[in-house]
């Protein structure tokens, strides 16, 4: 059977990469990627779906930055492009080998597409949510999502993940999941992308 893409908040892990203090300034709309990226931290806190966090180098690009309301998880240190390092691996052997992956974070034609390689080499599902993720200049932003897309990935918008994970407007956390939905997600740049299609 082909693969659908269709999210379940059982089996899925958001994976949460590198959005740290040095980035702030380098970063193409790092403030609304990050409020993205936090709707998504908070949404599956919420629907109890495990979350990893990474900090590359973390002492030259400093911590992660506060407004992702991460303070809860403790952050896995990496030198490698790739989030898979071997302290990663283990966590998601301890949370049973999730098959799907939300991925969002910085920077998408470095630790992004290395993350995302990594996952599909492994037979992992992964779902890039596409406007909460980014990279230095926009051009390198939207040639790594085609190219990502080229590879298989779904690729998806923080709203689309939020109501894809609920499915029912009778689901137990339908009312909270809707009050991060109460504001549209900004505009970070997206529709350019498909003129790289």
């Amino acid at each position: 059977m082909a693969r659908i893409g269709r999210l379940s908040t059982k089996g899925s892990v958001l994976l949460l990469c590198d959005m740290q203090e040095k980035f702030r300034p380098a970063i193409y709309q790092f403030t609304n990627i990050v409020s993205n990226a936090a709707r998504l931290l908070q949404a599956c806190q919420i629907l109890n779906i495990p979350q990893i966090l990474t900090e590359q180098y973390p002492k030259g690009l400093g911590p992660t930055v506060p407004e992702l309301g991460a303070d809860g998880l403790k952050p896995h240190e990496k030198t490698s492009f790739s989030m898979l390092t071997d302290s990663v691996k283990n966590s998601l052997k301890t949370l049973g080998d999730p098959q799907q992956v939300i991925l969002c974070g910085i920077e998408a034609q470095a630790c992004i597409a290395c993350t995302t390689f990594d996952l599909l080499e492994q037979g992992m599902e992964v779902h890039i949510v596409a406007d909460a993720v980014s990279a230095r200049s926009q051009t390198d932003r939207l040639f790594a999502l085609s190219r990502l897309k080229q590879s298989g990935v779904f690729l998806t918008t923080t709203e689309g993940v939020l109501l894809q994970l609920v499915q029912n407007a009778k689901h137990p956390n339908f009312k909270e999941i809707q009050k991060l939905l109460a504001h549209p997600s900004p505009d970070t740049g997206l529709l350019a992308f498909y003129s790289c299609l």
